[in-house]
């Protein structure tokens, strides 16, 4: 589903995803990563004090705004809402995060120690066209920290079923290892998240039915459906394997 004005369409959630997030795992993300995940894969992939990250569909940047404050960074945030970005800068306060209006694949000038794709690889049909844009942005030796929704692409009563699926294109591991390779990536660690991602799923899924009468005078009674209803085939394609949620750490050789 698509939201146009990103600051509405957020605080309308909140409340849901702040109940459906064990105490200190929210941290504004739009996604299933718990900040705990959220920081491994940070540290997996070297962000620290002094390291140029840059964060691609970074959104309301929850995560970004959380890593900066936690490890430290020269932290970039891109994303095609300017909406989301607006609620991005004023919720970041003092932390020395930056953000740029920008539709990947094209990326901001500059080197980059790590690059950030979190959760929305699945939004891009194009995989080789992100995966050598990354390469290029990174420095020698820089690392490309990323999830995947893994698995074949959808079939056409599965696009029929998901809500917004020109913006679904899970793809297989192995595809997805040599367009890395292609790019000059080298794929460096992987870590099946499936599992916990399914609990994620089903504890929003149950936090936004049971908000539903405030999400749909909101939102509309449509934009709460679809809400449900992708979540509902997320539960399911992670509960069969017909989809894997994988964090990966690629680098620049």
């Amino acid at each position: 589903m698509r939201q146009d004005d990103r600051a509405w369409f957020d605080d309308t959630l909140r409340r849901a995803r702040l109940s459906a997030y064990p105490p200190g795992e929210f941290v504004g993300q739009e996604s299933f990563m718990t900040a705990g995940e959220i920081r491994a894969l940070a540290l997996r992939a070297g962000i620290s004090s002094g390291v140029a990250a840059l964060d691609l569909c970074c959104g309301v940047a929850g995560p970004g705004r959380f890593v900066t404050r936690e490890l430290g960074c020269d932290y970039l945030g891109v994303d095609a809402s300017a909406s989301a970005l607006a609620v991005a800068r004023s919720r970041a306060g003092d932390l020395p995060c930056r953000f740029v209006v920008g539709q990947v694949p094209a990326l901001p000038a500059g080197s980059f120690d790590v690059v950030l794709l979190l959760e929305t690889m699945l939004a891009f049909e194009d995989k080789d066209a992100v995966l050598r844009a990354v390469a290029a942005a990174l420095a020698p030796g820089g690392r490309f920290a990323f999830t995947l929704e893994e698995g074949a692409p959808l079939t056409a009563a599965e696009r029929e079923a998901m809500p917004a699926a020109d913006t679904v294109w899970p793809a297989p591991l192995a595809e997805v290892a040599a367009l890395l390779e292609a790019a000059g990536l080298v794929l460096t660690w992987q870590e099946d998240r499936s599992a916990a991602h399914r609990a994620t799923a089903q504890a929003l899924a149950e936090a936004f039915a049971a908000d539903a009468a405030h999400i749909a005078a909101q939102l509309g009674r449509r934009a709460l459906d679809d809400l449900l209803a992708a979540h509902r085939l997320w539960i399911d394609w992670l509960r069969t394997g017909r989809v894997r949620k994988l964090a990966l750490v690629a680098q620049r050789a």
